[in-house]
C-alpha cells in the first residue's frame, strides 16, 4: 500500500492511498461468504454458493463493494499511520479507482492537530494572591457566624430596614383579584427586594395590623408583566437577634472552650483554605501563561464541535431549571450574539487548551495507570454522591473511560507547567505549591483508614469495591493514548 500526505491546510490534510488488489482477498473472501449466506440458489445449500455462481447471479460489483466497504476503515488507519498523522473527527472518503483485479486507490480529507512544541517551562512566572490572614477577615468570618446562630425576637415599633416582616399580599388588575397573586404568612427581609419592586416602600415605617396598598408590575403567572395594585398586610415585626461574641458562643458554634481558641482556629482555617485557593489560582494562571506564548491554528470543525457541544449542555441545564435561552440572555444582559461570540471565543480557547496538554503530555511521555484512574472515579463518585464501583461500571458500559483517562492526563500535565513555574504571591514571596507534610500524612492516613474499613466490610465476598473498580478501569488506564 501506497500513501502520499497533501497538506490542505494548517489543520487539514488530503491522504491519496493506492492500495495493491491483493490486498483486498481477505475482505473479499468474507463478502462472498456473507452474500452466500444471504442468496438462494437452487442446487446449493444456504452459505455454499461458489463465488462464480454468485457473480453471475448478484453481480461481481455488489461483492466488490461490500468488500471496499469492509476493508475502507483497516485501510485508512494504516494509511494514518504510514502518513504519521494526527487525524482529528471523521474523514470524507472518496474512491478514485477500482479496477478490478488490478488496483484500488481512494483519498481521504481529514482534519489534524497542529504540529507544534510546547516551549521550556522552567521559570516562567506566574504571580498569585496573597494568603495573609488579618484582624478583620477573622472578624468577618465570625461575623457570618454568628449570622448563622441568629434568632428572630419580635418588636413593637415600625417597620425599619433590615427587619423580618411576615406579610399577606394580595393583586387585583382593573379591581378584580388575581388569582394565582395570592400570597399569605411569607416571610420578608426588607431592604432584600426579593419580591415585587416598590414593596420595601410599601412596608418601610407600617407597623403590625397594617395594610398598605402600592402599585407594581406583576413577575409571574398569567398576567406576568401587568400593572397590579397590590395589597400588603402586615402580621409581626421581628429583628435578628445576634449572639454575644464570647467563650460561651464559641463553646456553642464550634469544637472550641474560649473565644481566643476560636478566633485561632478561625485564623488557621482560614489561611488552609487560602493555600488550597492559591494552589488552584497557581495552576490556573500557569496554564494561562503558557497558552498566551503559543500561537497555534484550529481546525474550523472541532471548534464548532465542541461550541455545538456547550451550547446544548447550557440548553439542557436551563431546561432542567425551567428556564430558557431568551430568560438567560435577559437575566444577564446579553444579546444571542453576543452568546454567540462568547461560546465560539471559549470553544476555541476548550479547543486550544486541549491540544497544548496533550502535546505536553507527549513530550514528557505521561502515561496513566489504573491506581490514577480509581482514585479520579473514586473522587467524582463522592462528588456525585454515589458508589465508585457503580460509577467505573457505568463509564466504562458508556465508552467513557478513554475520556476520563484524558482528563487524567491532562490534569497531570497541568501539574508539570505549575511545578515548573516561578511561582510568586503579590508580595514577591516565592510560593510553595507542594502541600504541608503533615497534611499529606494526614490525608494519607485518612485513605487508609477508609480503605481498611472498606476491606473489612467487603471480607465476607472476598472482593472490595476498589478491587471491583480497579478491574474495570484497569484496561482502559493501560490503553490511555493522546485521541
Amino acid at each position: 500500500m501506497k500513501t502520499d500526505v497533501e497538506e490542505l491546510g494548517p489543520t487539514r490534510v488530503k491522504l491519496i492511498i493506492e492500495v495493491p488488489f491483493e490486498e483486498l482477498k481477505p475482505s473479499l473472501d468474507k463478502a462472498y461468504r456473507e452474500v452466500a449466506r444471504q442468496v438462494r440458489v437452487p442446487g446449493f445449500r444456504p452459505g455454499r454458493v461458489p463465488p462464480r455462481i454468485i457473480d453471475q447471479r448478484v453481480g461481481r460489483g455488489v461483492v466488490l463493494e461490500q468488500a471496499v466497504n469492509d476493508a475502507l476503515p483497516e485501510l485508512y488507519g494504516k494509511a494514518l499511520e504510514e502518513g504519521d498523522v494526527l487525524a482529528l473527527g471523521t474523514p470524507e472518503l472518496e474512491i478514485t479507482k477500482l479496477d478490478d483485479g488490478e488496483e484500488f486507490s481512494f483519498t481521504a480529507e481529514v482534519d489534524v492537530r497542529p504540529r507544534f512544541e510546547v516551549p521550556d517551562l522552567e521559570g516562567m512566572p506566574v504571580t498569585v494572591e496573597n494568603t495573609e490572614v488579618t484582624p478583620d477577615d477573622v472578624e468577618e468570618y465570625l461575623g457570618g457566624l454568628r449570622e448563622r446562630f441568629a434568632s428572630l425576637k419580635g418588636v413593637d415599633r415600625p417597620v425599619q430596614s433590615g427587619d423580618f416582616v411576615s406579610i399577606d399580599l394580595s393583586a387585583a388588575v382593573d379591581g378584580q383579584p388575581v388569582e394565582d397573586a395570592q400570597a399569605s404568612g411569607l416571610s420578608y427581609e426588607i431592604g432584600s427586594g426579593q419580591l415585587l419592586d416598590g414593596l420595601d416602600e410599601a412596608l418601610t415605617g407600617a407597623t403590625a395590623g397594617e395594610s398598605k396598598v402600592f402599585p407594581a408590575e406583576l413577575p409571574g403567572g398569567g398576567r406576568t408583566g401587568e400593572q397590579a395594585e397590590v395589597t400588603v398586610t402586615v402580621h409581626s415585626v421581628k429583628v435578628k437577634d445576634l449572639p454575644e461574641l464570647d467563650d460561651e458562643f464559641a463553646q456553642a458554634a464550634s469544637e472550641f472552650d474560649t473565644l481566643g481558641e476560636l478566633r485561632a482556629g478561625t485564623r488557621v482555617q482560614l489561611e488552609g483554605v487560602r493555600r488550597m485557593q492559591q494552589a488552584g489560582q497557581a495552576r490556573e494562571r500557569a496554564l494561562n501563561a503558557l497558552l498566551d506564548k503559543i500561537d497555534i491554528p484550529l481546525p474550523d470543525s472541532i471548534v464548532t464541535a465542541e461550541a455545538d457541544r456547550r451550547r446544548s449542555s447550557m440548553l439542557e441545564q436551563l431546561e432542567q431549571m425551567g428556564s430558557t435561552l431568551d430568560d438567560y440572555l435577559q437575566s444577564v444582559g446579553r444579546s444571542l450574539d453576543e452568546f454567540e461570540a462568547d461560546l465560539d471565543r471559549d470553544a476555541r480557547q476548550g479547543v486550544k487548551t486541549g491540544f497544548v496538554l496533550d502535546q505536553l503530555a507527549l513530550q514528557e511521555n505521561l502515561g496513566v495507570d489504573a491506581r490514577e484512574m480509581s482514585a479520579y472515579v473514586t473522587e467524582q463518585a463522592h462528588r456525585m454522591r454515589v458508589e465508585p464501583d457503580r460509577l467505573a461500571k457505568q463509564l466504562a458500559d458508556s465508552g467513557q473511560l478513554g475520556s476520563v483517562a484524558s482528563e487524567v492526563l491532562r490534569a497531570k500535565a497541568v501539574d508539570i507547567i505549575a511545578q515548573r513555574a516561578t511561582v510568586k504571591d503579590e508580595a514577591g514571596r516565592e510560593v510553595d505549591l507542594q502541600p504541608p507534610a503533615s497534611q499529606a500524612d494526614e490525608g494519607q492516613a485518612e485513605t487508609d483508614e477508609a480503605q481498611a474499613a472498606e476491606a473489612q466490610a467487603a471480607d465476607a465476598t472476598g472482593e472490595t469495591s476498589q478491587d471491583q473498580e480497579t478491574a474495570v478501569v484497569a484496561e482502559a488506564a493501560d490503553q490511555a493514548t493522546i485521541s
